[in-house]
Formats: structure tokens, sequence, C-alpha cells
């Protein structure tokens, strides 16, 4: 208890360090599983509600939050695995869980906007004053929270959540995929009938885009299913809250409407399994196997007499088509219910490993291939 408050006392007079107290955590990583040759590790810890993470220069890793109302950057600068580094680039804010750079830029999408940090990396311990570049999103926090992403286009990409668990919304924005120029300006809505996607990503063989939706609840423990969805056309509608799944009815809301009016799911995830963020894997560490798939952090169910999630899932893909689904991690939850960690978002590192961020331990896991590519 005397170390812990001597490294308080620490953090106070330098907050840009970062300390190895991994004890707690290398605990649960002795109780999460992983394929055949593949090491995890502790990559960041301290991270109070830690979710959405963006890679910005020199290693430099930010991270989103959702009630914790911070944004944080770590930095690995020696490049041994764990980040030495941890800035808190701002407080107060409301929900800023998305986080997207460029241009020596950070990109934060609050609830009812987003915000940019110009130069940031040039300051990362006195952070510049943020500059708004939209802020007409409705602030309902109620599956307000948002992913951010800039597009193959260099354009940002957003989705405005519906702010209920089944309803048809007031305003037309709601339940919507949006995307917006860096400056803020050509907003355009793409897609409608989106309930809650906190994650999304570009396939690298096809340029498709791949978005995660979290079903409505109270429909059973095992209905509706999640969804990987793939939008191709603007305009598009995927259903909610007349259709789940592609194929069930609403009991409340379908009216005359039929799921055939709607695009189905690319690929239907188990039920309550709250998938969020998810990342194509485009390196060459992990073997050959992986190339181009899919992990998806499956953050855990609420609304399910017996809880399932709260692990990483691979979906693997051919012929630019989702074709299976396998555990890659798990363990957070433990055979007696015991929940350890939550995963949250999935980031690509340029030495090809990946970090997960777990919001319910405000840890950033690292996971690396070391076995045999033969």
């Amino acid at each position: 208890m005397y170390f812990k408050t001597i490294l308080s006392a620490l953090f106070l007079i330098n907050p840009c360090l970062v300390f190895a107290l991994h004890s707690g955590h290398q605990d649960i990583i002795k109780q999460l599983h992983a394929p055949s040759g593949f090491t995890l590790s502790v990559f960041a810890d301290n991270l109070p509600n830690a979710r959405s993470l963006a890679l910005g220069d020199n290693g430099v890793v930010f991270v989103g939050t959702g009630t914790e109302g911070a944004v944080y950057a770590v930095q690995d600068s020696n490049n041994d695995g764990v980040a030495d580094r941890r800035y808190v680039i701002a407080s107060h804010l409301y929900m800023p869980n998305g986080v997207a750079y460029k241009d020596d830029s950070l990109y934060v999408a609050e609830i009812n906007r987003i915000i940019r940090f110009d130069h940031i990396t040039q300051q990362l311990d006195h952070p510049p004053k943020p500059v708004t570049v939209y802020d007409q999103f409705p602030s309902e926090q109620h599956h307000g929270w948002k992913y951010l992403r800039f597009g193959p286009d260099h354009k940002l990409y957003t989705s405005v959540g519906s702010p209920c668990n089944v309803c048809e919304p007031e305003k037309p924005i709601y339940g919507s995929l949006v995307r917006l120029n860096a400056d803020g300006g050509s907003f355009e809505v793409l897609a409608k009938g989106i309930r809650s996607s906190v994650g999304f990503d570009w396939q690298p063989e096809t340029g498709a885009l791949f978005f995660t939706d979290n079903g409505r609840d109270y429909l059973g423990d095992d209905l509706p299913p999640d969804e990987l969805n793939r939008w191709t056309t603007v305009g598009e509608h995927f259903g909610f809250p007349y259709c789940h799944g592609g194929y069930i009815p609403d009991p409340e809301l379908a009216g005359d409407k039929k799921c055939r009016q709607f695009t189905a799911p690319a690929w239907k995830l188990k039920a309550h399994m709250a998938p969020l963020g998810l990342r194509f894997y485009r390196g060459d560490r992990f073997p050959a196997e992986f190339k181009n798939q899919l992990f998806v952090a499956e953050h855990g169910s609420w609304n399910r007499s017996e809880p399932q999630g709260y692990r990483v899932a691979l979906i693997k893909f051919n012929q630019g088509k989702p074709v299976s689904e396998q555990v890659f991690i798990d363990g957070w939850l433990t055979k007696d219910g015991k929940v350890l960690g939550r995963p949250v978002d999935i980031l690509e590192m340029p030495d090809g490993s990946l970090l997960i961020s777990d919001d319910n331990t405000g840890v950033i896991y690292r996971i690396e291939y070391k076995g045999n590519h033969g």
C-alpha cells in the first residue's frame, strides 16, 4: 500500500510516466486463451474506461473513452512492446469514444460534435485547445457514443446511434452511417437502419466498408443476432427498427414492412455479443492464414440469462465474403461467470502486433506471434 502511495505521488509530479504495475493484469493474462504461437502482454494500463484506439506518428497510440470523458495518448518510445509514456490529451469531454488521426491532427468524436487537436504529436505534454470540426450531432446519450475513422477517400466516417432500445426516432439523422470532410464540410448520410454501430473497417482486397451493429434487447437470450454489415450504396437501409438480423420482423414496429426490403447482414453473430471495434489484419507477422482476415472485439452481453461474449473473434473471409467465425482470444469471462475484462477496440501496430483495449480494467493488451511461420 505504501509503495502504491509513493507511485501515486510520483505520477502527480510527472504524469507522462507509465509504471509497470502489471501484477494484477498478469493474473488476468494467465486466464486468457489464444491460439498456439501467440503471446499476450500488457501494452499500457492506468487508462480508465479505455475504448477506441488510433495510431499516430512515432508509435503514439490515442485512446478514447466513454463516461470517463478523457482522451489519452500512450507511447512505446523504446520499442520494447510496452508503453512507457502516458499523456492526458483532454478531460471533461462528453463521452469522447471515437479517435482518428491524420496529418499530425487528432480528431475526437464526442456525442454531439467532432473536435480536432492540431500538431498534437509535437505537444503531447501540453495539448492545444481543440478546434470544433462539426457540432450538429444530437446530444442524446443513449447509443450516442461514436466510432471515428478516416476512410480510403480521406473523409471522416462515423455513425449516429438510435436513442432507444427499439423505436422510430423522430429525427432522421438517428440510426445512420455518415461521412464528412476533414474540415467538417460536405456532410453526407450514407445509410440508415443502424441501431448502434461502434466499429468499422475497410476490407483490404475489395475496399468494402464493413461495420458491426448491436441488435435490440428483450427478444430473448438468443434473438436477434448481432450483425456484421457491408455497406455498398448511398441510401441503403439495414432494417432497424423494422427487421433484425435480416429475417426477424420486429414484433412492435414491423407493421407491413418485410425483411426483404432491407439489406441483410453479411454475417450474423450470436445475440447480445455486443460486437464493437473490428480490424482487418493487413500485416505479415501473423501466419499467412490470418492475412486480410477480420478480428472483432465482442464486448459481452448484459441482456442474457447466461452471459456470453467477452472475447475477440476471428471472422474468416473468402473471395470478399465472410464464411466462418471462430474464437481468437477468450477467458475474460470465467466459467463461473466472473468478468475479467471487456474488449472494445483493436488496432494493428507497425510491427504487426495487435492492440486490444479493455474498458473494464483500463488496460490495452498486446498480442504478437512468436511461433514458427513455417
